[in-house]
């Protein structure tokens, strides 16, 4: 009998302003096992939300992730942590002034330091930021978990989340920093017709007329455009309208919501948050957990089964078809 060997799990500690937008990026990725909101940095034991906040304890807003290395690296924890911030603003985050919004990561070994380091350094090199990027890195200090109420704040407040997130600047920097720029002209080259005008114009492909409507195989959905990873099989469901149909994105970031008011009718629409290429929309008549429904276009995706993920670059979501018994 061949015993598997326990999976070792490491620690990862970032600051980005105001922890409860810095929880779901990170908290459906393949090999995250969880993530807590919390204070460090500072000197104060146990401190309190409200102690914090005053700016007294020299404590950062921050989050602690356990996450398997195996699985989901480092590096890559650090790639979606720049993703998420203002890495030239050392007074804050967006609407949130003061010394406990401030950005940092904290390293907890010689290879996180190494790591961080080098990622800061190619941030730097690669001329996104006009202004010098000032987030420190710093040895991890002890950790406080936040009040109750402060963790999974998006999911326990969710209209609120949502509100504050965009009155704060946040995602408008991150759109306006990391979104996609497209060639509209080279991009007509790439696509099918279809393809450009479901994702470029908000076209509707026609109702069991498309790819995937009712395609079963396994594996991931990503942007046709930007091959940013959007839906997985595991999450798809026979909804019968004709269009593929999911209970949620691969991660709650993949995709963003607007406001669609055309044809006389009130609809949230979905977008992918890099591309911007429009997806369908989402309905609240769907099946458990979420009881949501994201009708989605097929022309607005492209699939990478399970067996060819590794070999296309998504290596790190094979983790979700490990199936028990295989």
């Amino acid at each position: 009998m061949v015993l598997q060997k326990e999976r070792e799990y490491e620690l990862a500690t970032f600051a980005g302003g105001c922890f409860w937008c810095m929880v779901s990026p990170f908290e459906e990725l393949p090999g995250i096992i969880g993530i807590v909101s919390g204070y460090t940095g500072g000197q104060t034991e146990n401190p309190t939300y409200e102690q914090v906040c005053s700016d007294t304890t020299g404590h950062y807003e921050a989050v602690q992730i356990t996450y398997d290395p195996s699985i989901f690296p480092y590096r890559k924890l650090l790639e979606i942590f720049w993703m998420q911030i203002d890495p030239t603003d050392s007074g804050g985050q967006f609407f949130d002034r003061g010394t406990s919004y401030r950005t940092a990561i904290f390293y907890h070994n010689e290879n996180q330091r190494k790591e961080a380091e080098q990622s800061k350094k190619e941030l730097e090199e690669s001329g996104r930021f006009e202004k010098p990027v000032v987030t420190p890195i710093l040895p991890a200090a002890v950790f406080y978990p936040a009040e109750e109420h402060h963790q999974q704040y998006h999911h326990k407040n969710p209209a609120h989340y949502r509100r504050y997130r965009q009155g704060s600047g946040r995602d408008d920097f991150i759109e306006q920093h990391w979104g996609r720029k497209i060639d509209r002209e080279n991009l007509r080259k790439l696509l099918t017709p279809v393809q450009y005008e479901v994702t470029q114009n908000d076209a509707t492909e026609p109702p069991f007329r498309n790819e995937f409507w009712d395609f079963k195989e396994e594996g991931i959905y990503v942007d046709v455009v930007s091959g940013e990873p959007l839906f997985s099989s595991l999450d798809k469901f026979d909804s019968g309208c004709g269009w593929p149909s999911f209970t949620k994105p691969l991660q709650a970031h993949s995709v963003k919501e607007k406001l669609d008011l055309k044809h006389s009718m009130v609809r949230t629409e979905i977008r992918s948050r890099v591309a911007d290429s429009h997806l369908g929309h989402v309905f609240e008549d769907g099946p458990a957990p979420t009881g949501l429904r994201y009708c989605i276009n097929s022309a607005s995706l492209r699939f990478i089964p399970k067996d060819k993920l590794k070999e296309e670059g998504y290596g790190e979501y094979l983790h979700l078809f490990e199936h028990e018994g295989k």
